[in-house]
């Protein structure tokens, strides 16, 4: 991707309003739009130039990155994105939107010669300010690394989930089923806590802490695959010794949530799931 190529960004939101202010770095230029003339304002002050209508921009842009709030709104957009961008424009949808809604997308966009990626972020707008999203690009790999230089301006982990369209849709929603399960989790963690009479923001600092330091969730997050592991693997001894912790500890947990009269189905669940899960079957 040679530095005169254009970007061009819609949606200048909590997350896109940062991350196209990394991108107004871009030796080519970045042309923005968003509905809100206060939003555009500050990423003109950042170094963007401004369009005053979604088919303008597209005469403007050779990439085009959008972030907007569901489907029906990136539909709209790349309907009018369409109506003059010109042939061999690429469009990443950042939204996070079905993987079917992607991929019929980018085929309506193939009939003009139009590629389109869809290229979820994850980090937040903390993330996206810092420029340490992470992005996870579904569709064609000569695609993906023909925009990787530029979004690495906004994030310092860029990933090609796959080939099809669809496919970063996907790895995104893996990624945050797993973030609102821990955020309801921890919701039932300080039920029992509160229950036992211990300060919730100090058990707070506890987690974060040791998250810090053991990498949360993720840090089991090491195969490829989750089949049943032979007891001649490696994982096999590693993934053991997790399980007889977790066990013990799930045990002691909700005798306790028991004893205080407290529900803990999360708990219960895991207590059932997580050596099956992790592949260690009896």
């Amino acid at each position: 991707m040679s530095d005169d190529v254009r970007l061009g960004y819609v949606g200048l939101g909590n997350i896109g309003g940062p991350m196209a202010a990394r991108l107004a770095q871009w030796p080519g230029g970045l042309t923005v739009f968003d509905l809100s003339d206060e939003a555009v304002e500050r990423l003109v002050e950042a170094g963007a130039a401004r369009a005053d209508s979604l088919p303008e921009l597209a005469k403007r842009a050779d990439v085009i990155g959008i972030c907007v709030v569901n489907d029906a709104q990136v539909h709209a957009v790349v309907a009018d994105l369409l109506t003059t961008a010109a042939p061999g424009t690429v469009i990443t949808v950042h939204s996070t939107i079905g993987p079917d809604t992607a991929a019929e997308l980018a085929q309506v966009c193939a009939r003009h010669g139009v590629q389109l990626l869809d290229a979820p972020i994850s980090g937040g707008a903390p993330g996206a300010e810092q420029g340490r999203l992470a992005i996870m690009f579904g569709g064609p790999r000569e695609a993906y690394d023909q925009v990787k230089p530029a979004f690495k301006l906004a994030g310092d982990m860029l990933v090609h989930a796959g080939e099809e369209v669809g496919a970063g849709t996907k790895m995104k929603l893996a990624r945050n089923l797993l973030h609102f399960i821990s955020f309801t989790a921890t919701t039932e963690a300080s039920r029992l806590a509160e229950a036992a009479g211990i300060d919730l923001e100090k058990l707070g600092r506890v987690v974060r802490h040791t998250d810090a330091i053991t990498g949360g969730a993720g840090a089991i997050m090491l195969r490829k695959t989750t089949a049943p592991i032979d007891p001649d693997d490696f994982w096999y001894g590693v993934f053991t010794h997790v399980v007889n912790l977790g066990n013990k500890d799930l045990d002691l947990a909700l005798a306790l949530g028991g004893q205080l009269d407290v529900d803990l189905p999360l708990g219960t669940i895991a207590r059932a799931e997580l050596a099956p899960g992790l592949g260690i079957v009896d």
